[in-house]
C-alpha cells in the first residue's frame, strides 16, 4: 500500500523556489533543499521524481504567481505609460531585494542555458506572455492617442522585454543603483 504524503506539495515548492532564488541551481543541493522544506529524500524524490523535476515546479511556480502578478497589474492599469513605469519599476524593486538576488527566471537562463532546454521553454513562455501583454497595452494606447504611432507595438514591446532582462542582470551586479532614470529613458521609446 502506498504510503501517504505527509507534506504540502504547493508551499514546498514555493519554499524551494525560494531556495533556487536565493542560491540558483547549482549551489542548491538535495540535502539542501530537504532540510528547507522539512521533508525526507525520498518525499522529494517521489514527490518531483527529482532536483531538476522540484526546479521546473519552482520555475513554474514563479510563472504563475510573481509573474503573472506582474502581467494583471500592467493589464489593469488605465494609463499605459503608467501601468509600464510601475511594471519596470517593481520587478526592479523586486529584483534588489535582499541583497540583489535578481529575478528567477533571468537567473536559470544565466545560469543553465544553452545546455538545458527545458528551462529555456519555460522562460521563453514567461517572456511570450510579457511581451503580448505589453503590444495589447501599447495597441490600445496607440490607438487612444498616449503614445506615438511611429513605432510598432509589438517591436516596442520587445525592446522593454528585453529592456527588462538587462535592467534585472544589472540589478544582481548593483543591487544598490538607483534604475529610474534607465526605466525614464527606456519609456521614451513610446514618444
Amino acid at each position: 500500500m502506498a504510503r501517504t504524503r505527509e507534506f504540502d506539495a504547493e508551499a514546498a515548492v514555493s519554499r524551494a523556489m525560494e531556495l533556487f532564488w536565493t542560491r540558483g541551481y547549482e549551489a542548491t543541493s538535495v540535502r539542501d533543499l530537504t532540510q528547507h522544506l522539512g521533508i525526507g529524500q525520498g518525499s522529494l524524490y517521489a514527490a518531483f521524481g527529482d532536483k531538476d523535476g522540484l526546479y521546473r515546479a519552482a520555475l513554474e511556480h514563479y510563472r504563475t504567481t510573481l509573474a503573472a502578478t506582474a502581467l494583471r497589474s500592467l493589464e489593469e492599469g488605465a494609463d499605459a505609460r503608467a501601468a509600464i513605469r510601475t511594471l519596470l519599476t517593481e520587478r526592479s524593486r523586486i529584483a534588489v531585494e535582499r541583497g540583489g538576488q535578481g529575478c528567477l527566471a533571468v537567473n536559470a537562463v544565466c545560469e543553465r542555458l544553452p545546455q538545458d532546454a527545458a528551462t529555456r521553454r519555460t522562460v521563453r513562455d514567461m517572456q511570450d506572455a510579457s511581451r503580448e501583454a505589453l503590444t495589447e497595452v501599447l495597441r490600445a494606447a496607440r490607438d487612444r492617442g498616449e503614445i506615438a504611432e511611429r513605432h510598432d507595438p509589438h517591436t516596442v514591446a520587445a525592446f522593454l522585454v528585453t529592456f527588462l532582462n538587462g535592467l534585472l542582470v544589472s540589478s544582481k551586479i548593483t543591487p544598490d543603483h538607483t534604475f529610474e532614470p534607465l526605466i525614464d529613458v527606456a519609456l521614451t521609446t513610446l514618444d
